[in-house]
């Protein structure tokens, strides 16, 4: 596994913190889950409207088979090794305090995004692995988990042991490792829009 390295000091746990796919057959109890999830309760949120809602399953129950059958064929090929999957969901509009009447809520995605990566955090520093997965049919998805309309399918995300990539299809097995970012300069910028 190569090393990551930071330009700048930060924290080890997001340099350590990565997205495997090979995943070992241990169990995750529902209450380890739940830690997980409540990392992600307490994410920011814009006016504190709490947008994200999380519909989960462990493996060998029908939820979990479910979910795993909207997956594309080359996601279900390593995510049915998952300990559990976790559908990440955000709710569209929300009525501001004083108000009677719901309004679109423009950082729905972004709030629920910084919720996903509390999860993701949580898990790794509790020794488990969280992989996203964005392909698979968001409407069959939501439909299987009578999700109301206000309301969007943005990921998925697999959560286990990392196991070893023999454990993967030969395809996936070269990319099983922590993969590299970008320069700092490519992403931050001073005062203005300006990455050339």
């Amino acid at each position: 596994m190569s090393e990551r390295e930071s330009r700048h000091p930060i924290d080890p746990q997001f340099l350590k913190r990565w997205s495997p796919r090979a995943f070992t057959d241990e169990q995750l109890d529902e209450a380890t889950l739940l830690t997980f999830l409540e990392a992600a309760r307490w994410a920011p949120s814009g006016f504190n409207a709490q947008p994200w809602r999380f519909v989960y399953a462990l493996r060998g129950t029908p939820g979990f088979a479910n979910i795993l059958a909207t997956l594309s064929p080359t996601n279900q090929s390593w995510a049915q090794r998952a300990a559990a999957l976790v559908t990440v969901i955000s709710q569209q509009r929300w009525t501001p305090p004083g108000q009677d009447a719901p309004k679109p809520n423009g950082m729905h995605a972004f709030d629920t995004g910084a919720a996903s990566a509390y999860m993701k955090l949580q898990a790794s520093l509790s020794g488990w692995h969280a992989h996203t997965v964005g392909g698979f049919d968001r409407e069959s998805l939501g439909r299987s988990l009578a999700v109301p309309e206000d309301f969007v399918v943005q990921v998925v995300v697999a959560l286990g042991r990392r196991g070893d990539r023999s454990l993967l299809p030969e395809a996936l097995q070269a990319r099983e490792q922590p993969s590299t970012r970008l320069p700092l300069a490519s992403l931050a910028a001073a005062d203005r829009f300006d990455f050339s």
